[in-house]
């Protein structure tokens, strides 16, 4: 447990960065086989898994930003919450 405690802030950030991480490959991948499906489907080569790789990647992105935005807050919390009561 004091292993844990002394590096608690090292396994945040790595938990942050894992998370970001997989976040991005997974939408990334999901598009890319919706993309695959489409053209296969629809007789394309390469169109739609080009157009939806794009908005993976910005989706991906919007998603990564908004989980960012979710530590950082639930952090600037945590030292207001933390210097108000000292």
């Amino acid at each position: 447990m004091l292993g844990y405690r002394k590096n608690r802030e090292l396994v945040e950030h790595l938990h942050v960065v894992m998370q970001v991480g997989l976040t991005m490959a997974g939408c990334i991948a999901f598009c890319f086989f919706i993309g695959v499906w489409l053209d296969r489907w629809l007789g394309t080569k390469g169109l739609f898994v080009s157009i939806f790789i794009i908005l993976g990647v910005i989706g991906g992105g919007i998603v990564v930003y908004r989980q960012i935005m979710e530590v950082v807050e639930a952090r600037d919390k945590e030292e207001n919450s933390s210097s108000n009561g000292k």
